[in-house]
């Protein structure tokens, strides 16, 4: 990683150990690291004493740094000659705003790279024991953020989901952000002729030692869902849900 360069890293789902090798020598070798909220305490932990750490985490309503300020900080610090991570929660290309912040140093001409990581949806529906996609239950799958479900578009503009296509079999629908709002989210996809009995699930700190699952029809779990909080949870709803070895009928 030369000098006056931006690497934007995904840090993966949760454990240290999902890094990719590339992840932990960007980290090794930074002069600055500006994270999000939900980075692992033992991933920080691999960031150098030398390096200076900039906290940017963001959750509902609260926003430590505006995403512009973010690209300022990114911007700024690679124009001193610094070598900069941007330490960001699993894979930053979902839902992540790497995109943005590619824009952001294309447009002030400073050289970066992206280094993928382990999404949410692939490594906390592994370490439940759900498949994303299952020959013979689910063909195909599709990340969403919850909060569309609250029935109008969000500031960055996106769209409310097509509900009656989320409602067809043979798919599996992951929820990012989506405990807040299942009961929102089960309504619309019954609504448009989803069983209530489908299979869902909600993973709440995956990969982590302290790994919470609930799985069971979609109509239970609306009522046995726990609250939200401030750890990360994901919302699956699939057939392939009841192949999860916590699945309760």
């Amino acid at each position: 990683m030369a000098e006056g360069f931006v690497a934007i890293v995904g840090a993966g789902p949760g454990a240290a150990d999902l890094l990719t090798l590339r992840a932990l020598d960007r980290l090794q070798r930074a002069d600055v690291v500006v994270h999000d909220r939900l980075i692992d305490a033992s991933v920080l932990a691999l960031i150098p004493a030398t390096a200076r750490r900039i906290y940017v985490g963001k959750a509902s309503g609260d926003h430590a740094v505006p995403q512009e300020g973010i690209h300022e900080l990114l911007v700024a610090a690679a124009r001193t000659g610094q070598r900069v991570v941007r330490l960001k929660g699993g894979d930053p290309f979902i839902f992540g705003r790497g995109g943005e912040e590619v824009q952001a140093l294309v447009a002030a001409g400073v050289a970066f790279e992206v280094v993928p990581g382990v999404t949410a949806a692939s490594g906390c529906a592994a370490a439940a024991g759900i498949p994303l996609t299952h020959r013979e239950l689910a063909s195909s799958c599709v990340f969403l953020p919850g909060h569309l479900a609250e029935g109008k578009s969000d500031d960055d503009g996106d769209q409310q989901p097509d509900w009656a296509a989320l409602a067809r079999p043979g798919q599996t629908r992951v929820f990012y952000m989506g405990v807040a709002r299942l009961p929102l989210i089960a309504q619309a996809l019954i609504a448009q002729g989803l069983p209530a009995t489908t299979p869902a699930a909600i993973v709440r700190d995956g990969t982590r030692s302290t790994q919470q699952v609930w799985a069971m029809p979609l109509a239970r779990l609306v009522q046995a869902a726990p609250a939200y909080g401030p750890q990360p949870g994901l919302l699956i709803i699939s057939e392939t849900c009841r192949l999860s070895p916590d699945y309760a009928d």
